[in-house]
């Protein structure tokens, strides 16, 4: 079982990392929040969880051991997949997470995509007991803040590039990511996206 990967970043997208360790390249899963903690670094460490089923072998990494035990955690929960978790991890940062859970915030859980209502109170239910309700130990450094891309293209190209990894339609992704940059053009590819999966 592999604990953690550290070696230099290869290649860095928001929805994946390429690790190169001795010549070997790892691509890594990511969510936003690890993309984020670890843009812009020659060399990193990512905790690895790995997902293998009959017909794939997928790592996912991530920036710190808490946001690791989240994702084990959400997946764990009934209807949550490898996927579904990255993009709850993705929308939330760890500490919203923990407050949303903790603090029974169905609401906040809706407002990440492809969360209905009845997934947001199972998450509730399944991992209000495990949680860890201290969250100044899952407090991850806000996104605001980031220095956007040189040119809004290059935002706008990751930006999209990247939810379309994440399994959104291009057309409505290209028309949302557009809308966001006309209303924050100062806007970071991180900040982009988090807004573009509350309206997708």
């Amino acid at each position: 079982m592999i604990e953690y990967l550290r070696g230099e970043l290869a290649e860095l997208s928001p929805a994946s990392a390429t690790i190169d360790c001795n010549g070997i390249g790892y691509a890594v899963s990511i969510s936003l929040n690890t993309y984020a903690a670890i843009q812009g670094k020659k060399e990193c460490k990512l905790y690895i969880y790995e997902a293998i089923r009959e017909d794939a072998y997928q790592l996912y990494g991530f920036a710190d051991k808490q946001e690791r035990e989240l994702f084990l955690l959400l997946i764990s929960v009934s209807g949550i997949g490898g996927n579904t978790a990255r993009m709850i991890l993705s929308a939330l940062s760890s500490s919203e997470l923990v407050y949303a859970i903790s603090n029974e915030n169905a609401t906040l859980l809706k407002s990440v995509k492809g969360i209905g209502l009845k997934t947001a109170q199972r998450i509730i239910v399944d991992l209000k007991d495990k949680i860890k309700t201290d969250t100044t130990a899952l407090g991850n450094a806000p996104l605001t803040g980031m220095t956007a891309s040189p040119a809004q293209t290059q935002v706008q190209e990751e930006a999209i590039a990247a939810l379309t990894m994440l399994g959104f339609a291009q057309a409505p992704t290209q028309k949302t990511v557009a809308a966001i940059l006309k209303e924050e053009p100062d806007a970071s590819v991180e900040q982009v996206i988090k807004l573009a999966l509350k309206r997708l």
